[in-house]
């Protein structure tokens, strides 16, 4: 299949035509063909394991979450609770 000129609009005309061919819509196509490469499929950044935080931002963490009894939790408590809230 020959690619098309879709105008300005579209910035990787290839990966837009492979997408439609794939049967993914004109919308998200675009959206995708539009994003810049260095983020396609980057999801995030990486967050330290709960091991690593120190209790108090533990606890900070546990109270935006409104984790009852965290008061009376020690760190592996606190992590417990995080874990599985």
């Amino acid at each position: 299949m020959e690619t098309k000129d879709h105008g300005p609009s579209i910035k990787d005309d290839e990966q837009y035509q492979a997408l439609r061919r794939e049967g993914a819509s004109k919308e998200k196509a675009a959206r995708i063909a539009n994003s810049p490469r260095h983020r396609t499929g980057v999801r995030g950044g990486h967050a330290p394991s709960y091991e690593e935080w120190t209790k108090k931002a533990l606890y900070q963490r546990a109270a935006e979450l409104d984790i009852s009894g965290r008061s009376t939790l020690d760190k592996q408590g606190l992590i417990h609770a995080l874990r599985n809230h």
